[in-house]
């Protein structure tokens, strides 16, 4: 089997660094690598092209046009059995491409998502903000945990296609907003086969400081109500939850200075809610540190996904705007 791995960049030579460095380590060695710069100011040439002498690797620049197209840019051009996408802020552990061609062997897959941790060199503040996007107590283990709640789609930091699928179904017709979802669902509709393999993890360092972390949430939450316009069954009940957290948060605050015994009330579930994280974040990361920067984390990662969903609802679902 052979692979072909694509990785779109905008602006992030450093990380391409850290990445390409990861996959020098693969212990299954059948694969090339395709490094699409997307328009970027900020040039990694230099930086690929270092790494010639120990990668299959290419190097291409085109015109900014976002994540997704991207990404198709780089089908085009692969030469493999199996097109594997990257974020550039990824790192590969050495076995993972071992992992996924046993797993491919045993258990045939047109597509597969696999999940994401926190690395050990990761900041206090990246490991809380990955805890965030992986706990059950707030994403319900819906990006990439075993036990994840509904069908099953792949998400663009750690996914795989076969060549089968990009021949049949083309690439992603998104860009950006939910595309990653929308080319799982096609995917899932046109009769091939999705699964997650749960040791295919990568190490995902996300975004590195919590304004960063909020801008990329509130986006997320803009993208689910795309992925509702082109799909309205996918909309499901454990969607709203980051919404009616954060309404209930704004409830809670007029309680307490409209009328304080009901807000004792929700500030006791509240509270109850926080602990949860922060025992569990506690069990998770060993680290007292980590764990209430946890509730920081999931307190964005609601508040920040709620207000793009409740914007975008009400903009393109409840006003009909495009």
């Amino acid at each position: 089997m052979f692979f072909s791995i694509i990785i779109p960049l905008y602006n992030r030579p450093q990380e391409i660094n850290e990445l390409l460095n990861t996959l020098t380590k693969q212990t299954y060695l059948q694969f090339e690598v395709l490094v699409i710069e997307d328009g970027s100011k900020q040039d990694a040439r230099a930086i690929v092209e270092s790494f010639s002498n120990k990668l299959d690797v290419r190097y291409f620049f085109k015109e900014n046009e976002g994540q997704g197209f991207t990404r198709n840019y780089g089908f085009e051009r692969a030469k493999g059995d199996y097109f594997v996408i990257f974020d550039s802020d990824c790192l590969i552990p050495a076995n993972y491409l071992e992992e996924v061609k046993n797993y491919l062997y045993e258990h045939h897959l047109d597509a597969y998502g696999g999940p994401d941790a926190a690395h050990e060199s990761f900041t206090p503040v990246q490991k809380a903000i990955s805890y965030a996007m992986t706990s059950p107590f707030t994403t319900g283990g819906i990006r990439g945990n075993k036990n994840h709640i509904g069908q099953f789609h792949p998400r663009s930091f750690n996914m795989g296609v076969s060549r089968q699928v990009w021949e049949k179904v083309g690439g992603f017709i998104l860009t950006r907003l939910g595309e990653d979802i929308e080319y799982s669902i096609r995917i899932h509709e046109s009769g091939f086969k999705i699964g997650l393999i749960p040791d295919a993890v990568v190490y995902h360092k996300r975004r590195t400081s919590f304004s960063q972390f909020y801008k990329q949430l509130h986006f997320f939450g803009r993208a689910r109500i795309n992925i509702y316009k082109h799909f309205p069954s996918q909309l499901k009940l454990v969607h709203f939850f980051p919404a009616v957290f954060t309404i209930g948060f704004i409830i809670t605050i007029l309680c307490n200075i409209l009328y304080w015994p009901l807000g004792f009330v929700c500030n006791f579930f509240l509270l109850l809610y926080f602990m949860l994280i922060f025992f569990h974040s506690w069990s998770v990361n060993k680290s007292l540190k980590v764990a209430f920067l946890s509730i920081i984390s999931s307190f964005i990662q609601l508040t920040a996904y709620g207000l793009g969903f409740i914007q975008d609802f009400i903009k393109r679902v409840v006003f009909k705007q495009q």
